[in-house]
Protein backbone atom coordinates (compact mmCIF):
# COMPACT_ATOMS: atom_id res chain seq x y z
CA UNK A 1 0.00 0.00 0.00
CA UNK A 2 1.22 3.67 -0.65
CA UNK A 3 1.39 6.32 2.10
CA UNK A 4 -0.89 8.55 -0.21
CA UNK A 5 -3.94 6.64 0.72
CA UNK A 6 -3.37 6.43 4.83
CA UNK A 7 -1.45 9.95 5.03
CA UNK A 8 -3.18 13.47 5.96
CA UNK A 9 -3.54 15.94 3.52
CA UNK A 10 -3.81 19.02 5.91
CA UNK A 11 -1.03 18.80 8.31
CA UNK A 12 -1.29 21.15 11.14
CA UNK A 13 1.22 23.74 10.59
CA UNK A 14 3.19 26.68 12.81
CA UNK A 15 4.82 29.66 12.19
CA UNK A 16 8.87 29.40 13.18
CA UNK A 17 8.04 32.53 15.04
CA UNK A 18 5.65 31.72 17.39
CA UNK A 19 6.28 30.51 20.93
CA UNK A 20 6.28 27.26 21.82
CA UNK A 21 3.27 28.00 24.45
CA UNK A 22 1.48 28.52 21.21
CA UNK A 23 2.98 25.04 19.44
CA UNK A 24 2.00 22.84 22.77
CA UNK A 25 -1.90 24.45 22.53
CA UNK A 26 -1.90 23.59 18.73
CA UNK A 27 -0.75 20.18 19.50
CA UNK A 28 -2.86 19.51 22.40
CA UNK A 29 -6.17 21.49 19.84
CA UNK A 30 -5.40 19.35 17.27
CA UNK A 31 -4.90 15.95 19.00
CA UNK A 32 -0.99 15.80 17.67
CA UNK A 33 2.30 15.18 19.19
CA UNK A 34 4.30 17.44 16.46
CA UNK A 35 3.61 19.78 14.09
CA UNK A 36 5.33 21.20 10.79
CA UNK A 37 6.96 24.40 10.90
CA UNK A 38 6.80 27.03 7.89
CA UNK A 39 7.99 30.45 7.35
CA UNK A 40 5.87 33.27 6.32
CA UNK A 41 6.13 32.30 2.52
CA UNK A 42 4.41 29.14 3.87
CA UNK A 43 7.46 27.10 2.70
CA UNK A 44 8.64 24.34 5.36
CA UNK A 45 11.42 24.99 6.95
CA UNK A 46 11.14 22.24 10.22
CA UNK A 47 9.13 19.85 12.31
CA UNK A 48 8.64 20.83 16.04
CA UNK A 49 7.44 17.70 18.92
CA UNK A 50 6.59 17.46 22.41
CA UNK A 51 9.95 16.02 22.97
CA UNK A 52 12.00 18.71 21.43
CA UNK A 53 9.62 21.51 23.63
CA UNK A 54 10.06 19.30 26.77
CA UNK A 55 14.05 19.11 26.00
CA UNK A 56 14.12 23.18 25.65
CA UNK A 57 12.20 24.28 28.75
CA UNK A 58 14.38 22.26 31.06
CA UNK A 59 17.51 23.13 29.51
CA UNK A 60 20.26 24.96 31.08
CA UNK A 61 19.96 27.95 28.69
CA UNK A 62 16.25 28.51 28.52
CA UNK A 63 15.40 27.76 32.14
CA UNK A 64 15.40 31.32 32.94
CA UNK A 65 12.60 32.78 30.07
CA UNK A 66 9.46 32.00 29.75
CA UNK A 67 7.86 30.15 26.63
CA UNK A 68 6.28 32.91 25.61
CA UNK A 69 9.97 34.04 24.48
CA UNK A 70 10.99 30.75 23.09
CA UNK A 71 10.39 30.35 19.29
CA UNK A 72 9.51 27.57 17.61
CA UNK A 73 12.46 28.09 15.50
CA UNK A 74 14.89 27.75 18.52
CA UNK A 75 13.36 24.23 18.94
CA UNK A 76 12.58 22.79 16.09
CA UNK A 77 14.72 20.15 13.71
CA UNK A 78 15.37 21.94 10.94
CA UNK A 79 15.14 20.17 7.07
CA UNK A 80 13.05 17.31 8.01
CA UNK A 81 13.75 14.18 5.77
CA UNK A 82 10.77 14.31 3.55
CA UNK A 83 8.95 11.84 1.19
CA UNK A 84 6.89 10.94 -1.84
CA UNK A 85 3.53 10.03 -1.50
CA UNK A 86 4.29 7.13 -3.53
CA UNK A 87 6.04 5.35 -1.13
CA UNK A 88 5.16 2.45 0.38
CA UNK A 89 4.03 1.75 3.58
CA UNK A 90 6.76 -0.36 4.54
CA UNK A 91 9.28 1.91 3.38
CA UNK A 92 7.55 5.12 5.12
CA UNK A 93 7.84 2.61 8.51
CA UNK A 94 11.59 2.21 8.22
CA UNK A 95 12.65 5.44 7.46
CA UNK A 96 11.18 6.32 10.81
CA UNK A 97 12.66 3.45 12.26
CA UNK A 98 16.09 3.93 10.58
CA UNK A 99 16.64 8.07 11.64
CA UNK A 100 14.43 7.47 15.24
CA UNK A 101 11.25 9.87 13.76
CA UNK A 102 7.94 9.83 14.45
CA UNK A 103 6.36 11.93 11.07
CA UNK A 104 7.36 12.58 7.95
CA UNK A 105 5.94 15.55 5.62
CA UNK A 106 5.21 14.20 2.16
CA UNK A 107 6.61 15.93 -0.76
CA UNK A 108 5.41 16.41 -4.67
CA UNK A 109 6.87 18.63 -7.20
CA UNK A 110 8.29 20.39 -4.56
CA UNK A 111 5.03 21.69 -2.44
CA UNK A 112 4.20 20.08 0.90
CA UNK A 113 0.91 18.08 0.44
CA UNK A 114 0.52 16.38 3.95
CA UNK A 115 2.21 14.02 6.55
CA UNK A 116 2.17 10.77 7.34
CA UNK A 117 2.82 9.65 10.97
CA UNK A 118 2.99 6.51 13.18
CA UNK A 119 -0.10 6.90 13.66
CA UNK A 120 -1.68 7.04 10.12
CA UNK A 121 0.91 3.39 9.52
CA UNK A 122 -0.95 1.84 12.27
CA UNK A 123 -4.08 1.72 10.47
CA UNK A 124 -2.91 -1.17 7.99
CA UNK A 125 -3.12 -3.65 11.17
CA UNK A 126 -6.14 -4.45 10.98
CA UNK A 127 -5.85 -6.87 8.29
CA UNK A 128 -5.22 -10.70 9.26
CA UNK A 129 -1.42 -11.35 9.59
CA UNK A 130 -2.05 -8.56 12.72
CA UNK A 131 -4.63 -9.86 13.86
CA UNK A 132 -2.76 -13.52 14.07
CA UNK A 133 0.51 -11.88 15.96
CA UNK A 134 0.12 -10.69 19.66
CA UNK A 135 2.12 -8.40 21.62
CA UNK A 136 4.08 -10.61 23.17
CA UNK A 137 5.83 -11.26 19.45
CA UNK A 138 6.60 -7.57 19.76
CA UNK A 139 6.58 -5.81 22.67
CA UNK A 140 9.81 -4.33 24.01
CA UNK A 141 10.82 -6.40 27.23
CA UNK A 142 14.01 -4.27 27.88
CA UNK A 143 12.35 -1.15 29.72
CA UNK A 144 13.94 1.98 31.14
CA UNK A 145 11.82 3.09 33.87
CA UNK A 146 12.42 5.40 36.35
CA UNK A 147 11.19 6.26 40.05
CA UNK A 148 8.19 8.64 41.35
CA UNK A 149 10.48 10.54 44.15
CA UNK A 150 13.29 10.97 41.11
CA UNK A 151 13.44 14.52 40.04
CA UNK A 152 12.07 15.69 36.91
CA UNK A 153 15.47 16.73 35.37
CA UNK A 154 16.55 13.68 35.70
CA UNK A 155 13.67 12.26 33.64
CA UNK A 156 13.64 14.74 30.78
CA UNK A 157 17.51 13.70 30.72
CA UNK A 158 16.68 10.51 30.16
CA UNK A 159 14.28 11.19 27.30
CA UNK A 160 16.21 13.53 25.51
CA UNK A 161 19.55 11.01 26.18
CA UNK A 162 17.50 7.14 25.16
CA UNK A 163 15.14 9.95 22.74
CA UNK A 164 11.92 8.09 23.97
CA UNK A 165 8.70 9.75 25.09
CA UNK A 166 7.32 7.87 27.66
CA UNK A 167 8.72 6.42 31.22
CA UNK A 168 6.66 3.54 33.35
CA UNK A 169 7.22 5.02 37.06
CA UNK A 170 7.95 2.28 39.56
CA UNK A 171 8.04 2.02 42.95
CA UNK A 172 9.40 -1.41 44.55
CA UNK A 173 8.71 -2.92 41.60
CA UNK A 174 5.29 -1.89 41.48
CA UNK A 175 3.90 0.35 38.29
CA UNK A 176 2.32 3.48 40.38
CA UNK A 177 1.98 5.99 36.38
CA UNK A 178 3.49 6.48 33.88
CA UNK A 179 5.45 10.07 32.62
CA UNK A 180 5.61 11.29 28.71
CA UNK A 181 6.95 14.10 27.13
CA UNK A 182 3.74 16.06 26.83
CA UNK A 183 3.65 15.71 30.62
CA UNK A 184 6.78 17.19 31.34
CA UNK A 185 5.81 19.85 28.64
CA UNK A 186 2.37 21.09 29.96
CA UNK A 187 3.60 20.85 33.54
CA UNK A 188 6.67 23.14 33.25
CA UNK A 189 4.58 25.83 30.97
CA UNK A 190 2.31 25.68 33.62
CA UNK A 191 4.39 25.51 36.95
CA UNK A 192 6.08 28.92 35.19
CA UNK A 193 2.99 30.90 34.80
CA UNK A 194 2.16 30.72 38.55
CA UNK A 195 5.80 30.96 40.37
CA UNK A 196 7.58 34.11 41.17
CA UNK A 197 10.71 34.48 38.50
CA UNK A 198 13.45 34.70 41.40
CA UNK A 199 12.03 30.95 42.32
CA UNK A 200 11.23 29.58 39.11
CA UNK A 201 14.98 27.76 38.35
CA UNK A 202 14.96 26.35 42.20
CA UNK A 203 11.72 25.27 42.36
CA UNK A 204 11.53 23.18 39.00
CA UNK A 205 14.85 21.62 40.23
CA UNK A 206 13.16 20.37 42.99
CA UNK A 207 9.83 18.97 40.93
CA UNK A 208 9.38 15.17 41.35
CA UNK A 209 8.53 12.74 38.75
CA UNK A 210 5.17 11.94 41.38
CA UNK A 211 4.40 15.39 41.57
CA UNK A 212 3.25 15.26 37.76
CA UNK A 213 3.23 11.73 36.45
CA UNK A 214 0.16 9.89 35.26
CA UNK A 215 -1.11 7.65 38.24
CA UNK A 216 -4.03 4.64 37.60
CA UNK A 217 -2.18 3.65 34.29
CA UNK A 218 -3.95 1.90 31.49
CA UNK A 219 -2.20 -1.67 30.58
CA UNK A 220 -2.88 -3.96 27.78
CA UNK A 221 -2.29 -8.22 28.01
CA UNK A 222 0.37 -9.58 26.20
CA UNK A 223 -2.35 -12.05 24.56
CA UNK A 224 -4.00 -9.12 22.99
CA UNK A 225 -3.42 -9.47 19.18
CA UNK A 226 -1.34 -6.52 17.43
CA UNK A 227 -4.56 -5.47 15.43
CA UNK A 228 -6.38 -4.81 19.14
CA UNK A 229 -3.79 -2.68 20.74
CA UNK A 230 -3.36 -0.88 17.32
CA UNK A 231 -7.18 0.00 17.99
CA UNK A 232 -6.29 0.94 21.85
CA UNK A 233 -3.54 3.23 20.67
CA UNK A 234 -5.38 5.16 18.15
CA UNK A 235 -8.65 5.05 20.50
CA UNK A 236 -7.26 6.60 23.08
CA UNK A 237 -4.41 8.68 21.37
CA UNK A 238 -1.43 6.93 23.22
CA UNK A 239 2.35 6.08 22.06
CA UNK A 240 2.75 2.95 23.94
CA UNK A 241 1.02 0.86 26.50
CA UNK A 242 2.81 -0.98 29.32
CA UNK A 243 2.82 -4.61 29.37
CA UNK A 244 1.42 -5.89 32.41
CA UNK A 245 0.29 -9.67 33.79
CA UNK A 246 0.87 -9.83 37.90
CA UNK A 247 3.97 -7.50 36.85
CA UNK A 248 5.29 -5.17 34.18
CA UNK A 249 6.38 -7.34 31.39
CA UNK A 250 7.40 -5.33 28.66
CA UNK A 251 6.27 -1.88 26.95
CA UNK A 252 4.17 -1.79 23.52
CA UNK A 253 4.84 0.98 21.78
CA UNK A 254 4.19 2.70 17.63
CA UNK A 255 7.64 1.98 17.21
CA UNK A 256 7.41 -2.12 18.19
CA UNK A 257 4.54 -1.78 16.23
CA UNK A 258 6.24 -0.66 12.96
CA UNK A 259 9.04 -2.86 13.41
CA UNK A 260 5.85 -4.99 12.93
CA UNK A 261 4.83 -3.40 9.80
CA UNK A 262 8.59 -3.32 7.89
CA UNK A 263 8.34 -7.66 8.34
CA UNK A 264 5.31 -7.83 6.71
CA UNK A 265 4.97 -5.52 4.58
CA UNK A 266 8.57 -4.88 2.94
CA UNK A 267 10.41 -2.37 2.56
Amino acid sequence: MLIKYLMSTNPVTINKNKNIAEALKSMEKNKVSSLLVVDNNKKLVGIVTEKDIAGKLLSSKYENLPPSHIYVSTAMTKDPITVSPNITVGKAADIMLENRISNLPVVENGELVGIITKTDLLDVCKCKPYRELKVKDAMSTEIITIGPTDSLLHARRIMVDTRIGRLPVMDDDILVGIITARDVAKAIIAYRKIVPDKYKSSRIRNLLVQDIMVQNVRTVSANLSISEVTEKLISYGFGGFPVMNDELEGLITKTDILDVITEIEGV
